[in-house]
């Protein structure tokens, strides 16, 4: 087959157990990052909301209440052209948004906590400055309890060896949501200046973005003692928050070398023993392939065992489809009300590869039951489909955004 031939293939949908309910736009602004939730409002309504990849948008607000046919309630702009939301989280109506900019020092990185109510006029409540002379902000974050939001970020006396390395997993108490404070923060020993281990060396130094940063930090009510780290370059780890001003360090599973990092998501399955970790693909034409899921035996908590995988499409049909194609976003089992939750499916998104659902009832041979995989979207810089994030409902209505231009997705699963 051609890169000719695979790039028309680019442009029509491929499916299987999943079906397109709607696909919008989003008025044009449809570059969408890692941040879905979905709030109840006051009214009935269900209303989704999405962060924005990149400016001018920070966040928008649209009504799925019937997933056939989305509609925009509000965009917001961000406060300044270099700079993203990239992610956020909401619980009942308060709603928490990562500011990360693209200069180290910039003032407006760090998080805004905003009163969602009305959704038509979100009202800003406070802002936690993350913003530091090596620091780039927030890049994501994790807010389900209500209480305290847990967060990827630099800070203003934060000090890496290496630029890349700015990223610590921080704890932000908002119980006063006027007035948050930090609870707790951890770093991987030997990155920060000052530091008595040594620096850990880079993996793969000619890879641009690489180092050891924490990337997604869940916490969930089953564990609401432990922490679940993807840390890049570090690998997935998991920390003990049982006292959160001191977080400690249980396990690191790291697969890099032999396999290139970049260890993004540790999604934890209660009831199974198991952990899911996703390595993010961030080069083009599965320059770095592979980046995989993996499922690991975490029976013992201390030595999590890696058993499988989650089965990729061919990448000979994939590489050359158009932009990147790998492992990303999981929908995380989000513990609030509007989110499904399970320890058998699991779905996740693989940029030009789509939206997948994976059954792990045998967790040694995980199967693929379902996917969806977008044409491309008009005027997608890579010529194909770049699906970014997913967050599947209470009622198992799947929404997906695009990277680049193709907005949102919605879409059911027959599994």
């Amino acid at each position: 087959m051609t890169t000719l031939d695979i790039r028309t293939q680019a442009e029509r949908p491929l499916a299987r157990n999943m079906r397109l309910l709607a696909h919008h736009e989003l008025n044009g602004f449809g570059a969408m990052g890692e941040g879905m939730s979905v709030q109840i409002a006051k009214d009935g309504r269900r209303i989704l909301w999405l962060a924005h990849e990149a400016a001018p948008k920070n966040f928008t607000a649209v009504d799925v209440s019937d997933p056939r046919k989305p509609s925009v309630v509000i965009q917001t702009d961000l406060p300044s052209a270099r700079m993203r939301s990239n992610s956020l989280d909401v619980v009942g109506d308060v709603m928490a948004v990562a500011y990360q900019t693209e200069d180290y020092g910039a003032p407006e990185g760090g998080m805004e906590l905003f009163d969602v109510s009305e959704p038509e006029r979100p009202r800003s409540i406070s802002f936690f400055s993350a913003a530091g002379k090596h620091s780039r902000g927030v890049h994501q974050l994790w807010f389900a309890d209500g209480e305290f939001v847990h967060m990827s970020a630099g800070a203003e006396d934060f000090h890496p060896h290496r630029p890349m390395d700015d990223q610590i997993y921080r704890i932000v108490d908002i119980r006063n949501p006027s007035k948050p404070v930090e609870a707790g923060r951890w770093w991987l020993p030997g990155v920060a200046v000052g530091d008595s281990e040594p620096l850990p060396p880079l993996d793969y130094p000619s890879f641009r973005g690489g180092g050891f940063r924490a990337h997604n930090t869940n916490v969930y009510p089953q564990r609401p003692d432990r922490a679940y780290l993807g840390y890049l370059d570090g690998g997935a780890l998991v920390l003990d928050i049982s006292d959160k001003s001191r977080p400690k360090l249980i396990c690191r599973w790291d697969n890099s070398p032999p396999y290139l990092g970049f260890t993004h998501t540790t999604l934890p399955l209660f009831s199974r023993d198991l952990l899911v970790v996703t390595d993010e693909s961030i080069r083009n034409n599965a320059e770095d392939w592979p980046k995989l899921a993996w499922v690991l035996d975490h029976r013992n908590e201390a030595a999590p065992l890696p058993i499988s995988t989650l089965p990729l499409p061919p990448k000979e049909v994939f590489a050359k489809r158009g932009g990147r194609f790998g492992a990303h976003n999981l929908h995380e089992n989000q513990p609030i009300p509007t989110a499904f939750k399970s320890d058998t499916f699991v779905i996740g998104t693989f940029f030009n590869g789509g939206v997948r659902v994976y059954d792990l009832t045998d967790p040694f041979r995980p199967e693929e039951v379902a996917y969806y995989v977008p044409p491309a979207p008009k005027l997608s810089p890579t010529g194909a489909v770049q699906l970014n994030d997913v967050f599947v409902d209470e009622r198992g209505i799947v929404y997906t955004v695009d990277r680049h231009t193709g907005g949102l997705y919605v879409l059911d699963m027959n599994i």
